[in-house]
Formats: C-alpha cells, structure tokens, sequence
C-alpha cells in the first residue's frame, strides 16, 4: 500500500473510534449523571530527506465533557443532585470513585447506595446509614438529616492536584488520579437528578458528518485500489 493508502486508512480509523463515542452517548441521552465523550484527532508529520512529507491522522484520544446536565425534578427523597463543581464520593470494588449520577436508595442493612449498589460515603469516607422509618431531608452542604436529628454530611469532592485530572471508568463513575479534596463551592439539592450532558441534536449532527467523511475516504481507498490493479495489469500485459 502506498503512502495515500496509510494515510486515508489512519483517518478511517480515527473516523471509526469516533462513531463508536457517538453512538455511546446518544444511547446514554437519558442516563443519569452520564457524562459525554469526544474525540481528539492528532496530526502526525514526517519529513524525511529528499522526499515530499508525510501526514498522518491519529483518532486515539478520548475527551470527556464535564459541564453540568439539566436538573429534573423527580421529589424522590433519595434523588440528589449537586450544583457546581463536585462529585459524591462513593465505594466501590475498584476502590474510591466519584459520580455526578445521584439516584440512592438505603438497602437492606440501611446503608445509602447507588443503583449499582456501591455504597455512597460521607465527608469522612464512612458509609452513610438511613435509619428506618424516618423523614429524611439534605440540606444545601449535603447535611442529612432524620426527624429533624443530623446524621451525616454526604461528601461533596473534586479531583485535587493542578490537572484535576479524572480516569474515565464508566459513563458515570471516575477515578481521580491524583485524588480529591472536599468541594466547598457545590451546592446539593434534594428531590432532583441530574440529566445526562449529551446533546443529542449536535451528536446526530456529528454522527452524520463522520458518517459522511468515512464515506468519502472509503471511496478514495477504492479508486485507489482500482489505480493500483490498473496499473498492475498494465505491466503484466
């Protein structure tokens, strides 16, 4: 395969990953706390001596849009969402993580969960209990309260360090890298949830740009292709 061909082919291939986020995030339009994923395209050039350059195109790194959803007002007693920049901390089998997703329920030893069953932690990184048979309320800093009574102040964190950087792990949980501190700027709301941040309209018109340019390159490898066995039968005659 000759130059063009690699370089029509790192682009598909880009073009391909890129489809694959897309149709990702449309289909988790409606999850809670979901967050969106893009794709970074890098161009690589070599200049070798005494031939033309090459450009290469490379697809390969995943960017994660952090900006906040809708809040939808549900008035569950155990649907929060959070107001600003923070996550809740909460536990898992992979350790630590943070999530913008904050539909809980207690189980069945009382312990506040997420549909996943991870338990969520407090400001301490101890498990939040929900006694039984009580009114429950949070208040804006995360305090919970039973009856009126304080219990515990549900964690409000960010990712600590000058990057603030965070691991993708799912589309609602993320590990922080450099670990996390309490976020004192968030605010917490009880009785709503926060929507997915996918716009769905600039993903279907993303979708069929893609769609589009793989289309195009595709078209150029098969005249490629047919130029190539030309020419082959040319030399064969």
């Amino acid at each position: 395969m000759e130059n063009t061909g690699y370089t029509t082919l790192t682009r598909q291939t880009g073009l391909l990953r890129e489809m694959t986020l897309i149709a990702n995030n449309i289909a988790n339009a409606s999850t809670t706390g979901f967050r969106q994923e893009g794709m970074i395209f890098s161009e690589y050039i070599a200049s070798p001596d005494d031939a033309p350059s090459i450009s290469m195109a490379n697809g390969n790194v995943r960017n994660t849009s952090y900006a906040q959803g809708t809040l939808s007002q549900t008035g569950g007693t155990f649907d929060f969402a959070i107001e600003g920049d923070a996550f809740f901390l909460v536990e898992t089998a992979n350790g630590e993580r943070l999530t913008r997703a904050g539909s809980f329920l207690p189980n069945e030893a009382g312990e506040l969960v997420t549909a996943d069953g991870n338990r969520v932690l407090d400001a301490g990184g101890a498990p939040v209990f929900i006694p039984p048979n009580t009114a429950i309320s949070v208040a804006s800093d995360g305090t919970l309260s039973a009856d009126g009574r304080p219990l515990a102040q549900i964690g409000l964190v960010k990712p600590s360090g000058e990057s603030g950087a965070l691991l993708r792990e799912t589309g609602v949980l993320f590990e922080a890298e450099e670990g996390f501190e309490e976020a004192e700027d968030a605010t917490m709301v009880q009785g709503f949830l926060e929507s997915s941040n996918v716009n769905t309209v600039l993903q279907l018109t993303r979708m069929i740009e893609v769609q589009r340019a793989y289309e195009m390159g595709q078209k150029f490898l098969e005249r490629e292709d047919e130029r190539v066995r030309s020419a082959v039968k040319s030399m064969i005659r």
